[in-house]
Order: structure tokens, then C-alpha cells, then sequence
């Protein structure tokens, strides 16, 4: 007669060591991609010697950076050692990119370097696809590692501003003094930043107080930051991802309420300084020419190509012509990709965004129409989203927002 409750207990025990087993082995996975998309982040970080207030030697901040990369593939085998992979679209149009680079190693006037950068394309691409079995966890998990990437580099970012002031705000302009991060970039996380917590807010994810702190605390990094690209590009975000979640959130209709009556109270009383904020001391032809960006973008264009460098373009560079930044994800996608990369673009920017629009009601849709958007109105004068870089982990993250989820966490076997 003792004996079913005696079984009944021993297997209630061992179902209850099997959950604990699984549950450990998920918050080991979850470390592991973690730091592995922490890894892909420093990756992209931009470095520049002599701009730290630390004393790191050039080529040790390149290691660092560059290491990292190698670093974050190796983990990515150890989490999936079968190299099981989850097929989408949007690895496949990411991964003709880095193959089409190939081919223009053998036709460069800089090989030695083309080819490095190429290398190192398919080694970030292979990651991406090491990690994609994860990508649609209920858990939003890619997402929670994008914020907490981003949350690290701010607060690299304010301790910085905080211990060496004027060093970090050289110019005029924050930027990173203990990592050498520029402004635009400190401007771009800041603003990422602000538009997913908004939109964990909006969606009842983050508590109030805490959406307010950390949204003060970026919002001041991104004024600081003085950039206006990222300024715009958070607010049409923000736009176009609360009206997404309008019709069935009442705290988004309510503070889209509120930020129109203050918006309005803003530009009567404080129009003037808002327009010299904006302006920052530049004149009319200045803003025209987009700081300048424009005065080389008719040189870039007009420069002598073949029919294949015009197709394929010049291989993968360092963001440059001439000595200047490119600074717009267009032209350099045209220099470095031809018009394959600028159509290719295109293309996944345009799948991400229908994709969106086809996906259910939701923070997953409203966090990816932000990050699409964004990446859309920032790539005008920034560049990146077909190359390694944050803007390409940014789309990233839009596109595992958009693949069917699973609630069971399991390592591929």
C-alpha cells in the first residue's frame, strides 16, 4: 500500500532534477551567447590610437577588437558543435554579400588588405548563422543581448565623461574617452538604446522608473553626442513602431498625446535654441551638403570603373575615398559592392520592412519596424548595414524578431 506514493515521489524528484538540469544548462547558454554577442560588439567598435585616456598600446586595442571577432566565432562552435543552422532569407541575401566580396580579392590594387577584411566578413557571417538556431526564442534572447551591449558601451561611455571631461568632449562632441568611441557612434547606441526600452515599456516589459532612468541618462549621452542623424532617426523609430501598437496599447496613445502637447509648448516658447541646437553653428550650405558629406560623393560616382567594378565593385575598404569618410551606407555599398551591394541593400531593408508589416500586432514587430527604420533614416549619412558593423548586427536583430518563435529552449543536438 506504501509503495505508489513511494513512486510517485521518487519520480516527482526526478522530474523536478531534470527541470533544474535544463534550467542550468539554459542560463549557461544564455551566458555563453551573451558574451558572444558582446564579443561581435567590440568587434565593431571603432579604434582609434592615442584617443584613450588608458594607456593601451595601438596594437593592443587592435587585438582587442579584431581577437574579438575570432574569440566570439570559437564560442559560437562550442554552443553548437553540430553546426545545426536555422535557414532565413535574411542570412542568405547577408551571406551573398560576403560571398560577392570574394570575388573582388583577386582584382584589387590592395589584396593583402581587401582580402583581411574579406576574411574577416565570412568569419562575422559564420557567426551570425552559428547563432541563428537561437533566434526566435520566445525570450527575445538576441534582444536582450543587444541591450545589454549597448547598456555596457554607454555606461563606457559616461564613466568616461565623468573621470576625463574635456577629454571626452573634445570638439565639442562626446565621445568615448576610455574606449576611443566617435560621437556618431556613442550617438547611434544612445539612440538604439532609448527606442527598445521606450518600446519595453510600451509593451509593459520594463517598470516605469527604470524606462525613465535609463532613457534620461541616453537621451543626455545622445544630446551631448550632438548628432543629429541619430536625434531623427530614434524619433521616426519611435513613430513608426508606437503606431504600430497604437490601436491596442493605451499607455502609447497616451504619451503620444502627451509628447505632441509638449512638443507644441517646446517649439513656442524654446523654437530659437532648439534651431541652434540643430544647426550647430553650420550655415545654410553647410546643412545642404549634409557637413560636407556631399562634396566628394560626385568625385566617388564619377570615379573611372570597369564594367566589373561597377557591377562587383572595389572589395571591402576602410570607409574611405580619397582620405574622407564615405559616411552614407549607399555609397560606400556602391565603392566597395558595386551596385550588387546598393541593390542588396535594398533589398534586405525592403524584406525586413514587408516582413514586418505581415507580422502579428506586438513588441517583436514594433521593436523590428524600429530597428528597419532607424537603420533606413541613418543610412543616409552613415554607413555600415552591408558590412560588419553595429548598424548590420542592428538589422540583425530586426530579422530574428520576425522568424517564428518556439518555447522550448534546447541546444541543437
Amino acid at each position: 500500500m506504501t509503495t505508489v506514493p513511494f513512486v510517485g515521489v521518487r519520480l516527482r524528484s526526478a522530474r523536478l532534477a531534470r527541470t533544474r538540469t535544463a534550467e542550468a544548462a539554459d542560463r549557461r547558454l544564455v551566458r555563453r551567447i551573451g558574451t558572444i554577442w558582446g564579443l561581435l560588439v567590440l568587434n565593431v567598435l571603432s579604434w582609434a590610437p592615442g584617443m584613450s585616456i588608458l594607456p593601451i598600446p595601438s596594437s593592443v586595442g587592435k587585438i582587442i577588437t579584431q581577437g574579438a571577432l575570432t574569440l566570439a566565432l570559437l564560442l559560437a562552435l562550442v554552443v553548437n558543435p553540430r553546426l545545426k543552422i536555422r535557414p532565413n532569407i535574411f542570412l542568405l541575401l547577408v551571406t551573398l554579400l560576403a560571398l560577392e566580396t570574394v570575388l573582388t580579392v583577386f582584382g584589387t590594387q590592395y589584396p593583402r588588405g581587401t582580402g583581411y577584411r574579406t576574411f574577416r566578413y565570412l568569419e562575422f557571417v559564420a557567426v551570425l548563422w552559428l547563432l541563428s538556431p537561437y533566434w526566435n526564442r520566445a525570450d527575445m534572447l538576441i534582444v536582450r543581448c543587444h541591450l545589454k551591449s549597448m547598456l555596457w558601451v554607454l555606461s563606457s561611455v559616461a564613466v568616461g565623461y565623468v573621470v576625463a571631461h574635456g577629454h571626452a568632449m573634445q570638439g565639442g562632441r562626446l565621445g568615448g574617452a576610455i574606449w576611443p568611441i566617435d560621437a556618431t557612434q556613442v550617438a547611434h547606441y544612445a539612440a538604439v538604446t532609448i527606442g527598445m526600452v521606450v518600446i519595453y515599456w510600451f509593451c509593459g516589459q520594463m517598470r516605469g522608473r527604470t524606462t525613465l532612468i535609463i532613457v534620461l541618462l541616453s537621451l543626455a549621452i545622445l544630446l551631448l553626442s550632438h548628432t543629429r542623424t541619430a536625434l531623427v532617426g530614434v524619433i521616426v523609430g519611435l513613430l513608426v513602431a508606437g503606431l504600430s501598437l497604437i490601436a491596442a496599447t493605451p499607455r502609447v496613445r497616451k504619451l503620444f498625446g502627451a509628447i505632441a502637447a509638449i512638443a507644441a509648448i517646446a517649439f513656442a516658447t524654446a523654437s530659437s535654441t532648439i534651431i541652434s541646437w540643430m544647426a550647430r553653428g553650420q550655415g545654410s550650405t553647410q546643412l545642404g551638403n549634409l557637413s560636407g558629406r556631399t562634396g566628394f560623393w560626385g568625385p566617388l560616382l564619377a570615379y573611372p570603373r570597369t564594367t566589373f567594378e561597377e557591377i562587383f565593385g572595389f572589395g571591402i575598404s576602410n570607409g574611405s575615398f580619397d582620405g574622407l569618410p564615405v559616411d552614407s551606407n549607399w555609397m560606400l555599398s556602391y565603392q566597395d559592392q558595386g551596385l550588387f551591394g546598393v541593390v542588396m541593400c535594398a533589398v534586405i531593408l525592403v524584406y525586413l520592412l514587408i516582413a514586418a508589416c505581415f507580422q502579428s500586432r506586438g513588441m517583436r514587430r514594433a521593436l523590428a519596424l524600429f530597428f528597419v527604420v532607424y537603420c533606413l533614416v541613418a543610412s543616409f549619412t552613415e554607413d555600415g548595414i552591408t558590412n560588419p558593423s553595429t548598424y548590420m548586427l542592428d538589422v540583425t536583430v530586426a530579422a530574428s524578431l520576425l522568424l517564428p518563435t518556439f518555447r522550448t529552449q534546447r541546444q541543437p543536438s
